[in-house]
């Protein structure tokens, strides 16, 4: 393992942590907007707002949230026979799954890409080409998706929220099987 490798992974589980360490409190947000769902139903004229506002914030609490649950291993695993592994073997079949994953994070995120693109008024084939020109300046955001809730509210900003969940879970599954490598190859990242 190289120096580089390790301040790869230190870089990446430090942003994850704070991230992860933030979007904790996500709960309460969310708990605070169906509180005031419930009382304006109940007291008021109900809010037209509060449902889709709290699946919003769900989709951040969930997708931003994600990474640091990898990162503390806090992920669902069948442990029939995995409890009994050596550290070793662990790091093997972890390093298998970890490049699936990383496969699917990929796949993900293209795709929110495209979704992102189309929210923002793009109708062509090259979604990475579109965000391209939007950094040059040789293209435009066009006409903005909204929902289709008697609210309305533009999509593109938790499009936006899901690809950058999928691009920080992405860099955590590289940080994974860094990890895993160095656990095989019986090197301790700490040390370099």
């Amino acid at each position: 393992m190289t120096g580089l490798a390790a301040r790869y992974v230190r870089v990446v589980d430090a942003v994850n942590y704070r991230i992860g360490r933030i979007m904790m409190y996500g709960i309460f947000v969310m708990m605070g907007i169906l509180l005031w769902s419930s009382i304006s139903k109940t007291f008021f004229l109900p809010s037209l707002w509060t449902l889709e506002i709290a699946q919003f914030a769900m989709v951040a609490y969930y997708i931003m949230g994600g990474p640091y649950a990898v990162q503390l291993g806090a992920n669902v695993r069948m442990d029939l026979f995995y409890g009994n592994w050596t550290p070793r073997k662990k790091a093997w079949f972890d390093a298998f799954t970890v490049l699936l994953l990383i496969f699917y994070l990929g796949v993900l995120l293209y795709g929110g890409l495209a979704s992102t693109a189309y929210s923002l008024g793009y109708w062509g084939q090259e979604p990475l080409a579109y965000f391209a020109g939007l950094a040059t300046g040789t293209e435009e955001i066009g006409r903005l998706e909204r929902s289709s809730t008697a609210w309305r509210p533009y999509i593109w900003p938790v499009k936006t929220i899901m690809v950058a969940g999928f691009f920080l879970m992405l860099l955590q599954a590289i940080s994974e099987l860094i990890k895993d490598i160095a656990t095989i190859r019986e090197v301790d990242l700490n040390v370099l």
